[in-house]
């Protein structure tokens, strides 16, 4: 053991278990917490405590944590990936441009290039938390969406993005262009998702789905469609993509939901366009506001001007 902690028990983790309490507090997971306590390294006010012990608020902890294991190799293909670009990294995070045709992680079926492959070809080794194929993801991006996406690159990293996620404190914004012009031009989309009925690759609008909230706002408006900024209160798989539809102004180039062939074909377009416009959220290390932005690729900035011709 080598990094002794002592500090007080927080008013917000009076009464909890001491696992519990102390995962909250060191961003580790429950498992590992309730093993330090059983291997007696952690004691509240001079004496030993158990997993299950409750905490006092005001008491003083002294835990011993473990030194950390250094990450290992992402496992799966290695492969360079054309484009991917790096916005930020550090001992806790890696922040990635997407680009268009690539999958976050490897998948059954898909055999094309993927972020934690040009990670890997990029010599960068990160968190080994979750699936072995999934390793250090804390988020996805659709095959066809680009832009800012955050990887994992350490343990205490991955455990708290994921609750970053799970409690709606990360801020992603998307820009998308839609069919047509939104009415009203501002507003809200409160409609739950889950698997299309009748096409397992498709998702929709379904009642008994999963609660799923998106808020929109026109910022450019042209003759046959809108520019949009989408703010996600949740983040389901396709939700922009399904709300849009389910309004009846799909992505433009989405053919998948119901977007018209040939306004995508006029703008040289092969896939929706959507893209994740920034990522922001407290840095896991030390709590600190951070916040990343990614500019239009090439085929949407081409689209965007032709409807503005």
């Amino acid at each position: 053991m080598s990094d002794t902690r002592q500090l007080p028990v927080p008013d917000g983790l009076d009464g909890m278990r001491v696992d519990a309490g102390l995962s909250r507090l060191l961003g580790l997971s429950r498992t590992v917490v309730a093993a330090l306590a059983e291997d007696g390294h952690v004691a509240v006010d001079g004496r030993a405590a158990g997993k299950s012990d409750r905490l006092t608020a005001g008491s003083w902890l002294e835990i011993e944590l473990p030194e950390p294991e250094a990450p290992a190799p992402i496992s799966g293909p290695v492969e360079v990936v054309a484009g991917l670009g790096i916005l930020y990294a550090d001992d806790d995070i890696v922040v990635v441009d997407k680009p268009v045709g690539v999958a976050a992680h490897p998948s059954p079926g898909w055999t094309g290039p993927t972020v934690v492959g040009g990670l890997a070809a990029l010599g960068y080794r990160v968190s080994t938390s979750g699936a072995a194929e999934r390793q250090g993801i804390v988020h996805r991006l659709d095959v066809g969406t680009t832009g800012v996406m955050a990887v994992a690159t350490s343990e205490h990293a991955y455990t708290e993005l994921k609750r970053a996620f799970k409690e709606r404190t990360v801020e992603k914004r998307y820009h998308a262009v839609c069919q047509g012009h939104p009415d009203p031009s501002s507003g809200t989309i409160d409609a739950p998702i889950d698997r299309h009925p009748k096409h397992d690759y498709r998702f929709a609008v379904v009642a008994d789905g999963k609660p799923s909230v998106t808020h929109y706002d026109t910022v450019e408006a042209f003759r046959a469609a809108s520019l949009l900024d989408i703010h996600l209160e949740t983040g389901r798989t396709h939700q922009i993509r399904v709300h849009l539809s389910a309004l009846r102004h799909p992505c433009v180039g989405d053919l998948a939901y119901g977007a018209d062939p040939t306004l995508a074909k006029r703008l040289h377009l092969d896939r929706q366009w959507l893209h994740a416009r920034s990522l922001g959220f407290a840095h896991p290390a030390d709590g600190r506001w951070v916040e990343f932005t990614s500019p239009y690729p090439a085929d949407l900035e081409r689209a965007l001007e032709l409807l503005r011709d």
